[in-house]
């Protein structure tokens, strides 16, 4: 498992952090009063482990988004070896869009095999600190590099990867921006009055122009 650090601060990761706004007291508010069943349904979409998603339903209610992504990151450090494997089994690779050169589209596809074969899951990636141009040459890197760790090391970078992950579509989730050098990418489309619908599996890149979008949508 990663090294905890010292708790989150509004720099962390180079994080940009935006005005407090409105919006941003709305989405918590929604969050910190949505039917317990909502709000685990839709953390799911953000961490695909049940025990993660009904701790950060049950601490409710939460007085700062920031406050909820600390405990969104405390959660995810103590996420078990059966705990991990079942949110890193709810993760899938992306293609990259079809705009992307042939060539890129089949070495991805290799890339991605040749660490599924070595590893069980998903190469998972936040992509969220690199721009989008940037985006396909990272996760190919990415893959080479963590291609030859052994299976704990890879297993703890996944864990952190993971938990980057978690953290930005929590961030999303209440309607506040993704907590990387290029935050406000996708804003989270909230439906006021609607149930969410069931969570489709997700891509482990967080990028508009590498696969598809991963930005969870749910009425709290």
């Amino acid at each position: 498992m990663p090294h905890r650090p010292a708790p989150p601060t509004t720099t962390d990761h180079c994080r940009q952090e935006p005005t407090l706004s409105s919006d941003r007291h709305a989405g918590l508010t929604r969050f910190n009063t949505a039917p317990a069943d909502t709000v685990e349904h839709a953390l799911l979409a953000c961490c695909g482990n049940r025990r993660w998603a009904r701790r950060l339903a049950d601490h409710r209610p939460y007085p700062t988004v920031d406050a909820l992504l600390a405990a969104a990151d405390e959660a995810s450090y103590d996420l078990s070896l059966a705990d991990l494997a079942e949110a890193l089994a709810d993760e899938t690779s992306a293609d990259p869009r079809q705009e992307a050169p042939l060539a890129a589209r089949t070495a991805l596809r290799a890339a991605h095999a040749a660490y599924e074969s070595s590893f069980g899951h998903a190469f998972v990636i936040s992509l969220d600190r690199y721009r989008p141009e940037e985006r396909l040459n990272q996760v190919l890197t990415g893959i080479r590099e963590r291609l030859a760790h052994d299976p704990d090391e890879e297993r703890a970078v996944a864990a952190d990867e993971l938990r980057r992950l978690a953290r930005s579509r929590v961030s999303r989730l209440v309607g506040d921006r993704p907590g990387d050098d290029h935050p406000g990418d996708r804003p989270a489309a909230h439906a006021a009055g609607r149930q969410p619908e069931p969570p489709a599996p997700r891509v482990s890149q967080e990028s508009n122009d590498y696969g598809r979008p991963d930005s969870p949508s749910v009425a709290v």
